[in-house]
Parts: structure tokens; C-alpha cells; sequence
């Protein structure tokens, strides 16, 4: 099978370097990686310019980071798709490998495992989020899966579409709801760490941006047509506490 690797990026030269590397030393060699860059203004390109793995490179002005995901969707080839940013690396070079593995299996249409946020620096861990075995209930109660470790099916995005640009915050919210949860597609769980990831990101940023993600959470059920249980949307931040314990 071929895994296509979609990266996202914009001025990230001080991270992108690791994220390349990190798929280009995978020990899974049939992989299509794809970087979508928002026209950077420092030396990301020059860096990735470097990595000659990289089958396709776009660098233009984008609507937004999920606007540049369904660009580099629209070019991917790969019987399974998996989206990396520019600022995560996948935690071993046998991470592809053991996702194509799960895949042989004809029932797994999706797949996702936990995800460790770091600091600046890459010295200390800040948030471990151990995702859990899948259950569609969970959505109920909160739950999503972490979106840099998942994978899934291309024709999944083929058949129920790509990612809703008009959300800034929550389309990855959005499509887990719509293909898992509307659509229930098969999903597995890989229990260990398949990416690690920089703290910070629009939807930590501020609490102005954890209310604009909230309204955007409520936005995405609506948008597939579901109906969150009362406290749903209460329970989806309350859910990452644990999160940051025993660190």
C-alpha cells in the first residue's frame, strides 16, 4: 500500500527540518510525502528544498492551515493519508510501518494512536494524550481522537469529502464527527505514541481562541447534522485535565 504524508507549514524553519527527517528516514519506503507551505517568508522552503523524498511541494498563499490540507489532499495518490504538520515528528521510524500493518486488515478503514505535546525547546514533556480503544459513544462525552496520529482510508475522503475550510479551529473536529461518527467508517487504535507535537497551536493560544473553538465545536455537529447530549461540548476541554497529570 502506498501512505501519502501531507505536511502543512508556514515560516517553520525552526521545526520542519525534524518533521521531514522524520518521515524521510521511515524504514516504510512506499510513501508519497506531500508539503503544502503558506508562502513562507523565512527559510522553511531553502530547508525542505533539502529532503529530496518529498514528491510534491506547493508554496502559495493559503486560506488557512485546513484550506492547505485539502491542497495537499487533492494531490495525494496514497491508498492511506495521514497528516503531519510542520512543527510534529513521528516518534520512531517504524511508526509507517506498523500503521500499514493494522491496514492489511480489510475492516480498518481508519486508525489513530496518542500523541505527547513538548515544549519550545523539545526538553520536556507538557501534555501526554493517550486516546484510548475506539468507541463512537465517546463523541457523547467529549472525546476526539488526536488528529496528527490519523490515518485514513483515501477513499473514505474520496466518498464523504475533505476538510470544511470555513471552520479556523475545529474541522478536524468536524470531519472526525462526519466519518466516524455520521458515516461510522472502521476505526483502530495503536496504543503508543506515533507523534510528538510542539505546545501551542491556534486553539491554545488564548481564552478567547478556547470560546471561538468551543462555538466552532457546536458549529461542527450541526454541520454533519448530529446532535451533541447536553453537556457535550462541556465535557470536551473538562476531558484534557488528565491530560496534564503525572507528567
Amino acid at each position: 500500500m502506498k501512505v501519502t504524508i501531507i505536511t502543512v507549514s508556514y515560516n517553520a524553519a525552526a521545526t520542519i527540518a525534524d518533521t521531514l527527517s522524520s518521515v524521510a528516514f521511515q524504514s516504510y519506503r512506499n510513501i508519497e510525502h506531500i508539503l503544502i507551505d503558506g508562502g513562507s517568508t523565512d527559510s522553511t522552503m531553502e530547508i525542505a528544498s533539502r529532503y529530496p523524498h518529498l514528491k510534491h511541494v506547493v508554496s502559495e498563499k493559503d486560506n488557512g492551515i485546513y484550506d492547505a490540507m485539502n491542497k495537499g489532499l487533492q494531490l495525494a495518490t496514497g491508498d492511506i493519508i495521514g497528516i503531519l504538520n510542520g512543527d510534529d515528528f513521528y516518534t520512531s521510524a517504524g511508526i509507517i510501518e506498523k500503521v500499514v500493518k493494522r491496514f492489511e486488515h480489510p475492516d480498518m478503514d481508519a486508525l489513530y494512536g496518542d500523541l505527547v505535546y513538548v515544549n519550545e525547546t523539545y526538553t520536556r514533556i507538557t501534555r501526554t494524550w493517550k486516546a484510548g480503544e475506539y468507541d463512537p459513544q465517546k463523541f457523547y462525552r467529549g472525546w476526539m481522537a488526536p488528529h496528527p496520529t490519523l490515518f485514513v482510508r483515501k477513499w473514505v475522503y474520496d466518498q464523504y469529502g475533505h476538510y470544511e475550510a470555513s471552520l479556523r479551529y475545529a474541522a478536524d473536529y468536524e470531519i472526525m464527527l462526519r466519518f466516524m461518527l455520521k458515516y461510522k467508517i472502521r476505526c483502530g487504535y495503536l496504543p503508543e505514541t506515533m507523534v510528538i507535537m510542539k505546545r501551542g497551536g491556534k486553539s491554545n493560544a488564548s481564552l478567547m481562541n478556547r470560546i471561538l473553538i468551543n462555538r466552532e465545536d457546536r458549529n461542527a455537529w450541526r454541520i454533519c447534522g448530529l446532535r451533541p447530549h447536553l453537556f457535550t461540548l462541556i465535557l470536551k476541554p473538562l476531558s484534557k485535565i488528565s491530560q496534564f497529570i503525572n507528567l
